[in-house]
């Protein structure tokens, strides 16, 4: 299992499949082929079923993998992509994307939207649906949008956010006409605000304590809106239903319920099979082949938003070293990791070049390649040049201590085991012993919160289009979200005067420069991404591969 933080930028576990791990002999610079015939970009095609909403018929049940995390808020630093997606269930989605990133207002939640620039400063004026309104009974007014805005603009230290960025560019929120509508003034402009306000808090979800701990292993439908709310939230199987919320006031939910199972990953595909799932991930070659030609069934695959990474924990003694890190990360051959993952997939990809951006987005730039290359050799000798030398069992040593390097592994996953393999293989040539420790997947939170770790695979969502705005999640020295510890104050503010710039285009340019830099501190190496395939019961709509759209669960349904 893969998984990690929060929106906007959450980590997700992966279905995996057996694979061999083998000495690293390629020198390629593309996933699973050679470069000549690997494409310049990584897919951008959606696979969902598209459908209106008046195709789908009334009623029926739609279950898949899915359970309440440790953290179920959101807006936390510690929430993870499971937890944003059930909280989608029961909670607003008041802006969607599509596919490739356009923005979608939900008139049932913002009724009016205006945007404006004046002096240089931006605001943005929300009229929200006189109907909108909390389970509770609270109105969702202007002080839903300032709740959301204090909780996460990072001026109380004691929230524990996953990111201020773009809120701590918000100097007011005010009433505006009335208290149906929330104007909102920034310092200086942001193109990307709209991923500030895709959902809201209600007012008393948003005091510290609830924000830090109400929602820990709990939901609070009172607290939500939408067009469906908790029916059964067992804390016992881990199992949740979502039922027709009947205080909604927009488009009825389709579906009678809406059912989470809790189940290994590991599990998931049989219980596809055996017609107790509707959709199930598969991404690799095993699942992939279990699925393939079930009657009753469709293959929906297309581009991913995703990301593995492989973090460096600098806070730990035998990573404190930029030159080991660097020496580690030279003798990874990212190519045959991707090799590995992608076996018996007919997938091809570029290697990964950014934490924030995709190959297939405007502005992408390969910032990995531009600072770091496959070189074992020179790994081997900046290793010796740092006192770090060969002992007799092949294993380096320093004043003492060998350069034993630990690796968590999550969870029971084959083809994790079989990349955790493939590292030990690689780095072994170069005098680095690699110490695989496996861990419960239950764990996965607290192993980041305590960075109880050395090296650790870990895989990041994209939940909007606007990845340049979240560099400082991945690098800043300060934030929670960076687990790599790593960073300096100078490098901080670089990175943080890039989110001060309006156009997208100069942002994306801007990004790349510190990026590289960041890249630097050799604490954080992307590995892959992956196409976005999914086995889906033939007449489900508006479910697949959405690149950045959230089908809004209204829409969500079979058809007739």
């Amino acid at each position: 299992m893969r998984a990690r933080l929060a929106l906007p930028l959450a980590l997700i576990a992966a279905i995996s499949v057996t694979a061999t791990a083998c000495e690293s002999s390629s020198t390629n610079n593309a996933a699973g082929s050679d470069t000549k015939n690997t494409p310049k970009a990584a897919s951008s095609a959606a696979d969902y079923d598209p459908q209106p909403y008046d195709n789908l018929k009334d009623g029926g049940t739609y279950t898949t993998v899915g359970t309440f995390d440790d953290q179920g808020n959101p807006f936390n630093v510690n929430s993870t992509l499971t937890a944003a997606r059930v909280w989608a269930w029961y909670n607003a989605d008041a802006i969607t994307y599509s596919p490739t990133g356009e923005v979608q207002y939900n008139p049932d939640y913002y009724s009016d939207v205006k945007v404006s620039v004046e002096g240089g400063n931006q605001k943005v004026t929300l009229t929200i649906n006189p109907k909108a309104v909390f389970n509770d009974g609270t109105p969702i007014d202007w002080t839903a949008i300032e709740a959301t805005w204090k909780a996460n603009n990072g001026s109380n230290k004691d929230y524990a956010t996953a990111s201020t960025n773009g809120y701590d560019q918000i100097t007011s929120v005010e009433q505006g006409t009335n208290a149906k509508q929330a104007v909102i003034n920034f310092k200086g402009a942001n193109a990307a605000w709209s991923a500030l306000f895709k959902t809201f808090l209600n007012p008393k979800a948003a005091t510290v304590d609830n924000f830090n701990n109400a929602y820990v292993k709990t939901a609070h439908p009172e607290w939500g809106a939408g067009p469906y709310t908790v029916g059964t939230w067992d804390t016992h199987s881990g199992n949740i239903t979502f039922v027709r919320n009947p205080k909604w006031w927009g488009k009825k939910g389709k579906l009678d319920k809406r059912i989470y199972v809790n189940l290994e990953s590991t599990a998931a595909v049989n219980a596809f099979k055996n017609g107790q799932l509707d959709y199930v991930s598969a991404v690799d070659a095993e699942s992939l082949k279990q699925v393939k030609g079930l009657a009753g069934t469709e293959i929906r695959s297309g581009g991913s938003p995703f990301e593995y990474s492989l973090y460096f924990n600098t806070k730990s003694s035998v990573l404190s070293e930029p030159a080991v890190r660097k020496a580690i990360e030279e003798t990874v051959d990212r190519t045959q990791i991707a090799k590995i993952q992608f076996q018996g997939l007919d997938y091809k990809e570029p290697l990964p070049g950014s934490a924030v951006l995709y190959s297939f987005q405007k502005g992408y730039q390969d910032n990995v390649s531009a600072v770091l290359k496959y070189a074992p050799d020179e790994a081997k000798e900046a290793l010796d040049a740092a006192g770090w030398k060969p002992g007799e069992d092949g294993i380096r040593v320093k004043d003492g201590k060998k350069l034993e390097v630990g690796y968590t592994l999550i969870g029971d996953d084959p083809l994790d085991k079989a990349i955790a393999n493939a590292f030990a293989a690689m780095l072994k040539p170069a005098g680095v012993h690699l110490v695989i420790k496996k861990a419960d997947e239950a764990d996965f939170s607290k192993i980041l919160s305590d960075r109880s770790f050395d090296l650790f695979l870990s895989g990041n969502r994209s939940m909007d289009p606007f990845g340049a705005r979240y560099l400082c999640d991945f690098y800043c020295s300060d934030r929670d979200s960076n687990i790599t510890g790593s960073g300096t104050p100078a490098l901080d503010k670089e990175i943080i005067a890039t989110t001060e710039i309006a156009d997208l285009d100069e942002q994306a340019a801007a990004v790349d420069k510190v990026e590289q830099k960041a890249l630097q501190e050799y604490a954080f190496l992307p590995l892959f991404s992956g196409p976005s395939t999914y086995a889906v019961k033939k007449g489900l709509a508006n479910v697949g591969a959405t690149i950045f759209y959230s089908p809004l669960p209204e829409t969500v349904g079979w058809e007739k």
